[in-house]
């Protein structure tokens, strides 16, 4: 299969990436940071091709599927993202509006792109990474939180557009709770909760997509937190969620 993954440069992109290549697929990396990209493709030289893009600009989410709208890609993977903790109040505005590009357009506008083109010919897979915070309302980190919510939302309404229409195109979305990357530095935050390797959680993932399940959850403190979600109250729902991401700026 031909397979193009976002955000491939470190985290769970990279290591998909790696796991892929080593079943023999063809890949297309994109990530912002070019020598990232290098080294998994001088590790797979006949399998791998790069294309550096920031997907934060509308105009390189366009210009990367122009680039590769002729390669008839059978999956893609939505994975660059990235987070900011703090109150809504002091968090960087600019920073604010690069993330809702990034984690939010880029998204719609690849998912939107491809799936009308795995439609027409009735096959196809996307694999929208999202998070558990999109379960929740996140106080202290609540831009993060609700552009996870949003690629969450239009991920399962697109799957039931599809399984109605009986297409062969299947799409899911993967929520990790905390993972062993880079996500933590950048997001300036530090988790207290147990984390799942980058690369167990990129198998986990790979695996359910071709499996066909619409909701990937790894680990099982992250699916007692989906049952948390269905059994309490919105209130206790903000608290807890505060709760959580108060101790991260310990």
């Amino acid at each position: 299969m031909k397979i193009l993954i976002t955000g491939a440069s470190s985290g769970i992109g990279r290591d998909m990436a790696l796991l892929l290549a080593k079943c023999g697929h063809q890949l297309i990396l994109t990530a912002r940071r070019k020598e990232r990209l290098e080294e998994i493709r001088k590790r797979y030289p006949k399998q791998v091709r790069i294309i550096p893009a920031d997907l934060s600009q509308k105009e390189e989410c366009f210009r990367l599927y122009r680039e590769t709208a002729g390669e008839d890609i059978d999956v893609l993977i939505n994975n660059a993202g990235f987070g900011l903790c703090g109150t809504f109040c002091k968090a960087d505005l600019d920073t604010e509006l690069q993330m809702i590009e990034t984690n939010i357009t880029a998204v719609h506008i690849l998912t939107k792109l491809f799936v009308r083109d795995f439609v027409k010919r009735d096959y196809g897979f996307i694999l929208n990474v999202a998070s558990s915070a999109a379960f929740l309302p996140g106080p202290l980190m609540a831009s993060y939180y609700a552009t996870k919510a949003y690629v969450l939302r239009l991920s399962q309404a697109i799957g039931e557009e599809l399984r109605r229409q009986k297409s062969k195109v299947f799409i899911s979305v993967l929520c990790p709770g905390p993972v062993k990357t880079e996500f933590s530095s950048t997001a300036q935050v530090k988790f207290h909760l147990n984390s799942l390797s980058s690369e167990y959680v990129a198998r986990y993932a790979l695996e359910k997509l071709f499996e066909r399940k619409a909701l990937i959850i790894p680990g099982v403190g992250m699916k007692l937190l989906k049952q948390l979600e269905r059994l309490a109250s919105e209130q206790l729902l903000l608290r807890v969620a505060y709760h959580i991401q108060s101790r991260k700026h310990r």
